[in-house]
């Protein structure tokens, strides 16, 4: 019976989608629609007539000697009282302090002495 199903579905394939076609220009021809506002309909009858073939058409056998992987529903173990799930490693803690960067100074300039972007105020 379904090798009936799928033969019709395939011979009513292109004429549903010509009559859907010839429907949108006669309503671009003779109302107030234009096929730049319905075309969206062959869009939907595409999709109508792929739903109905995959529900006619068999569901494919998997090849021979396949298995599905193991369905494994634990969870990760982490320490107890932690929420890390990341296996990400943090960058070690730099060696000496980090100087400079924006609105900081370079450290080479004694107190006192006029910075060079102050204009010689101190």
């Amino acid at each position: 019976m379904r090798d009936n199903d799928t033969s019709l579905l395939r011979a009513i394939r292109g004429p549903i989608t010509l009559i859907t076609v010839g429907l949108l220009f006669a309503l671009n021809n003779f109302t107030e629609y234009r096929f730049h506002q319905t075309w969206p309909v062959l869009l939907i009858v595409f999709g109508l007539l792929s739903l109905v073939r995959r529900g006619i058409e068999p569901v494919p056998m998997p090849p021979p000697g396949y298995a599905p992987p193991p369905y494994n529903n634990q969870p990760p173990i982490t320490a107890p009282g932690t929420f890390r799930q990341s296996t990400y490693n943090e960058p070690p803690p730099p060696a000496a302090p980090v100087k400079g960067g924006f609105g900081s100074t370079s450290g080479s300039q004694k107190p006192g002495e006029p910075d060079e972007n102050s204009g010689g105020a101190v």
